[in-house]
């Protein structure tokens, strides 16, 4: 059957076979506590002797589950059950609670801007993605997709025939006329002011490729504009969620400190500048209507969330360090002596660079950042050239000087509702995407001034991770990353973005241990726990498999908007699953975690639990399979990534990472009716409540027996 084809079929067969695999274990006499794998020093706490986590890319909730309707007549939160949507995708009764405004910010930034009205008709979403797929990616063949997604491997996969479908048939960033509601003459949009469906069975389907929201750390304080003075019972951070298409077409990805052009236009029009997204954020997809269809199969036979959060505001650099530290890293010396990052400033790669965040407006605009983007290269600078030019970046911001752009507001926020920052002085944090200090071989990126290197790179830091923690206690661990082999042959990436079944699509910020220098500097401890995709393959199929496995597909297959598509993920997914299950002993102790990183910049209706300065984020889908996860449910409890740090630890009794990471936060205690919002803000949960475990032995008091006790 292949991948297109496969449907959960009969859902009463699947329920059988996790019962009847559970019964198996204790006729079998398989370890239900105190499991131990072959290698590891310390026992698991439950039959869950591997925890695979496998993250894709920039999804939220609402995005993927808005019309999802769980088993067994369950409670959910979702754009359906909201009725800000009907199950076919068009407004509902309650289709305001999703309203998005316009609003003004033309002198500091604001988390909360001025609101000037609604916006409506929504500026029209703009086209992403390969025109054609065989043009973009250079694969054209099933011969060519298949070498590229593993690296000539021997585990075959059946939904590699997606690499070579679903282009937009547009070309540039124009009105995205394939989504009902978009024409590419004017008037280019007659959406209302809120969510859209982006399939429609015909023109776009979800083997389509679709265009990426912005999705940067300060743009997403804004776009949730959240106030004390919005907070009630029910939405106790005050934060609204209505700005997401405004900030988008005002500022959209980072200007890099370039000034904003004359001909700027917030909204599409031949001859204007745009931020090239219009209101890309406010798409979802409907799996009433067939869409996701093997992830609402997953979610209708295992457990999901509908309470788990990116952990950071923003894009995949934080979301991966927060992952992988429970904490943001800072710049430093590479020795742990924090140090400020260049500011406006000539570097050995050129400038002038700038790395420090400002988003106040530019002079005369509403909402141009003075100083936020990826990095711009000079005109002469080429990734093989000889001229070095480089400019802007800024992505770090020193969050205990609320003197500095953009850190007043958001801390003078999380005051108001009794939130910590966190943020130790001095210390300038990174909250958008920078590479990481080492190179794959260990190598050190940060001072390798070599032409085809780039200077936005995270100095290696020597902060703790939850790597760190498992060596200390004797818990195998390992990264699967797919193309990291290619990677390793091709440090500076030169290959990153071009095409053919080999073109590197390794994600570097997506490692979050390739930032720490006693990981990647010790050969013995990176070669042993750092490998590809294919190696992941081989060590389930010979039993190898470590306790704790971080996998990530490549740029290709990980679902990002406009790079990739959903049904790549998830056929990378199932292949996994697959994989797993075809091992009877290693299934029956196995947990998979399936997330993403975050949410893409896609709207979201849920609650969002602010921690820190950094974050939470909006929520982003949670799927837990196991034989031991409640089957067809839906968890409420309120978690973000470091939750999966919580139960690695409390699964394997292991300390935290830091004195000063989340995973310190408490188990979240709610009230009843409202299993959403902790009452111990902040707090996050460790995931156990996905699961039915069996209780633990009775410990037998032969004394008390024998004696009657005392």
């Amino acid at each position: 059957m292949s991948f297109k084809s496969f449907v959960a079929g009969s859902k009463r067969l699947a329920r059988l076979a996790l019962v009847t695999l559970a019964v198996s274990q204790f006729s079998m006499g398989a370890p239900l506590a105190g499991a131990r794998d072959q290698g590891d020093s310390r026992p698991a706490r439950t039959p869950i002797k591997h925890v695979i986590i496998i993250i894709g890319e920039n999804r939220t909730f609402d995005h993927l589950f808005a019309t999802y309707v769980p088993e067994h007549h369950q409670r959910i939160w979702n754009l359906l059950s909201e009725g800000i949507v009907n199950p076919h995708g068009r407004p509902g009764p309650h289709y305001k609670l999703a309203q998005q405004n316009s609003a003004t910010d033309t002198t500091t930034f604001s988390i909360s801007p001025t609101i000037t009205g609604v916006l409506s008709p929504l500026p029209a979403p703009l086209n992403g993605g390969p025109k054609d797929p065989c043009a973009s990616n250079g694969m054209c063949t099933l011969a060519d997709s298949l070498s590229s997604e593993y690296a000539l491997s021997q585990a075959p996969i059946d939904y590699n025939e997606f690499l070579l479908t679903g282009g937009t048939g547009l070309g540039g960033k124009v009105p995205d006329s394939r989504i009902t509601g978009v024409s590419g003459t004017a008037p280019y949009s007659t959406l209302m002011p809120g969510p859209f469906q982006l399939t429609n069975g015909s023109t776009l389907v979800d083997d389509s490729y679709a265009a990426s929201p912005v999705h940067r750390f300060y743009q997403m304080w804004q776009q949730e504009d959240c106030s004390a003075s919005n907070a009630t019972p029910s939405n106790p951070s005050g934060c609204r969620a209505d700005l997401f298409p405004w900030v988008e077409v005002t500022e959209g990805a980072g200007s890099n400190g370039v000034a904003q052009p004359a001909n700027f236009s917030t909204d599409y029009a031949p001859g204007k500048k745009t931020t090239g997204e219009g209101s890309t954020s406010m798409g979802f997809y409907n799996m009433l209507e067939g869409d996701a269809a093997y992830t609402k199969s997953l979610a209708d036979t295992y457990a999901i969330s509908d309470n788990y959060h990116q952990a950071g505001m923003g894009g995949t650099g934080i979301n991966h360090i927060l992952l992988g530290f429970g904490d943001d890293i800072w710049f430093s010396d590479e020795n742990g002596n924090a140090l400020a990052p260049p500011h406006n400033v000539t570097t050995p790669f050129g400038g002038p660079l700038d790395e420090v965040e400002n988003p106040n407006p530019e002079a005369r605009t509403n909402n141009w950042y003075s100083q936020d983007g990826y990095g711009g290269y000079g005109d002469a600078i080429t990734l093989t050239g000889t001229s070095t030019s480089f400019y802007g970046g800024g992505s770090y911001s020193e969050c205990s000087d609320t003197s500095q752009p953009g850190v007043g507001p958001v801390v003078s926020y999380l005051k108001s509702i009794g939130i910590k920052p966190n943020c130790d002085p001095g210390h300038y944090y990174i909250v958008n995407n920078y590479n990481p200090g080492y190179f794959g071989d260990g190598s050190d990126a940060f001072t390798d001034y070599n032409p085809n290197n780039i200077p936005y790179t995270v100095p290696g830091t020597t902060q703790r991770s939850i790597a760190d923690v498992l060596l200390a206690a004797g818990v195998s661990w390992a990264t699967y990353f797919n193309q990291w082999n290619n990677y390793l042959t091709d440090k500076y990436q030169l290959n990153y973005g071009t095409v053919g079944p080999l073109s590197d699509a390794y994600c570097n910020i997506c490692n979050p241990f390739q930032y720490e220098k006693q990981i990647m500097t010790n050969d013995a401890i990176r070669t042993s726990h750092m490998f590809d995709v294919s190696h992941l393959y081989t060590d389930i199929q010979n039993g190898t498999l470590p306790a704790v496995s971080f996998v990530k597909p490549s740029g290709w297959v990980d679902g990002h908007p406009a790079s990739s598509k959903w049904d790549l993920y998830e056929g990378f997914v199932r292949k996994i699953v697959q994989e797993v299950q075809s091992k009877p002993d290693l299934w029956r102790s196995t947990a998979i975690f399936i997330t993403t990183d975050e949410g893409g910049g896609y709207y979201d209706s849920g609650y969002i639990q602010p921690l820190d300065f950094f974050g939470d984020g909006t929520r982003i889908p949670m799927v837990v399979v196991s034989p031991w996860a409640k089957p067809g449910y839906v968890s409420h409890e309120y978690t973000d990534h470091v939750s999966l740090l919580k139960f690695i630890e409390r699964n394997w009794d292991l300390p935290t990472v830091s004195n000063r990471s989340r995973d310190n936060m408490p188990n979240p205690v709610t009230a009843a009716g409202n299993p959403y919002v902790p009452l111990n803000r902040p707090a996050i949960g460790d995931l156990f409540d996905l699961f039915s475990f069996p209780p633990p032995p009775v410990a037998h008091d032969r004394d008390r027996d024998d004696h009657g006790g005392h």
